[in-house]
């Protein structure tokens, strides 16, 4: 969209006092010049000069609304006043320069401006040539006037087309610079405007991902501790008459697991009311280590799983052994759920140089296609965001496998390759 210039009421005052102002000081030029007689004998008479203050004056009040029509009526005002010997000079010389600068500034049809400016320019020269012409011709018989090259009366006219050229160039520069300059600033206020509706748009988006990565933080706490909770205090209400020493494990493991559980919501909950995300208490500890343990507590909650690590260990970043954790985790609680009576799992940690996985396998209930749940997309997310791919596929046999797989940096590869093991 082309830029375009409107005039704001504010804009529109000033202009109606600018034309107050100048009118007032071309009736006093006006009195002044009469009084010193600046045209000498051929002076007009006072009442054209403040009719003349009124022509080059008034339109000022709609330079910005009408700059082409105020602009004409300025410059023929102020050649007829020069030619017919109106006293006043130097208000109406104002008027015109204003004029001419208007165009340049306001006109919003930047041809048109261009024409209107540069007839004028040409009628001025003209209307300059003529009548240095008539004036030369008039003096002829002066000696004084033809008595050189560079007589006083033609250096006189070379002074007064060089004050000319520079004071039609300067209001045609001036007024296309502020031209230019307002667009800049159009285009400046439209990117701050564009900025400013990014950064709300940014900022939404990051208050999702919030919503987003606590949403699967406890999913990953609630689901699993509350699941395991679940399963293992069925299991100690049909023990707890026939073996009371079997339902107080049990019941000490729901006390462990409910424990894990509220540490976990607290660690979460600090984190959300510290400012800046900043917890007071230690960042998470867990590793691929601890594997292990969540392996047993499932075999605890009814799920036997077994649990194998296969190749040489490697240290991880903590994001990516918490990462790998929680899929594992959450695979185990979903196994619990869904695969039903007499179901088992398969835990392995893989290590092969070139990087870790994590696969978890079960057994049980025939799985025809998946259902899309917060479960599988919070691993997912885990997974890329660790640089890593994952796959949740159904086993021909029955129950799930997850396989999460996470590449090493190239310097941990290396301490891999040189380890003497």
């Amino acid at each position: 969209m082309p830029f375009t210039r409107t005039p704001t009421d504010r804009e529109r005052r000033s202009d109606l006092l600018l034309a107050a102002v100048l009118f007032a000081g071309a009736v006093l030029s006006a009195g002044l010049s009469s009084l010193s007689q600046i045209y000498g004998d051929e002076q007009a008479e006072l009442w054209t000069a403040l009719v003349y203050a009124v022509v080059v004056t008034a339109p000022l009040a709609f330079r910005r609304r009408w700059p082409g029509i105020v602009a004409a009526i300025t410059a023929t005002a102020y050649f007829v006043a020069v030619t017919v010997r109106i006293p006043e000079l130097y208000v109406g010389n104002i008027a015109m320069f204003i004029g001419l600068y208007s165009v340049g500034a306001w006109m919003n049809d930047r041809c048109r401006a261009m024409i209107v400016r540069i007839a004028i320019i040409v009628g001025m020269f003209a209307w300059l040539l003529i009548t240095m012409y008539y004036e030369a011709i008039k003096q002829a018989d002066e000696a004084d006037v033809m008595a050189g090259a560079f007589s006083p009366y033609i250096a006189f006219m070379m002074i007064q087309i060089l004050l000319n050229a520079l004071y039609f160039g300067g209001a045609y520069y001036i007024g296309d610079r502020a031209w230019n300059s307002a667009a800049e600033r159009e285009v400046l206020e439209q990117r701050t405007v564009e900025l400013e509706r990014e950064r709300e748009v940014t900022a939404a988006q990051a208050v999702a991902l919030d919503r987003v990565r606590i949403a699967r933080e406890l999913h990953d706490v609630v689901a699993h501790h509350v699941s395991v909770m679940g399963v293992q205090a069925g299991a100690a209400r049909l023990v707890i008459d026939q073996d009371p020493a079997q339902s107080t494990r049990i019941l000490t493991s729901i006390e462990s697991s409910a424990r894990d559980a509220i540490s976990e919501l607290r660690q979460l909950l600090e984190t959300l009311r510290t400012p800046g995300g900043e917890t007071l208490e230690p960042a998470s500890t867990l590793t691929l280590d601890d594997i292990a343990e969540l392996a047993a507590a499932s075999t605890d909650a009814g799920l036997p799983t077994d649990y194998a690590v296969i190749g040489i260990p490697t240290p991880v970043p903590s994001l990516v052994a918490v990462n790998l954790y929680r899929i594992a985790q959450e695979s185990l609680t979903n196994a619990r759920r869904h695969a039903g009576v007499g179901a088992t799992a398969d835990v392995r940690v893989r290590y092969d140089g070139e990087g870790v996985e994590v696969e978890v396998v079960n057994s049980g209930r025939s799985v025809s296609h998946l259902r899309p749940g917060l479960g599988q997309l919070g691993m997912r997310e885990r997974a890329i965001a660790s640089g890593g791919t994952i796959e949740v596929t159904p086993r021909p046999l029955g129950g799930l496998r997850v396989r999460a797989r996470v590449p090493l940096p190239a310097r941990q590869q290396e301490t891999t390759a040189k380890d003497p093991a």
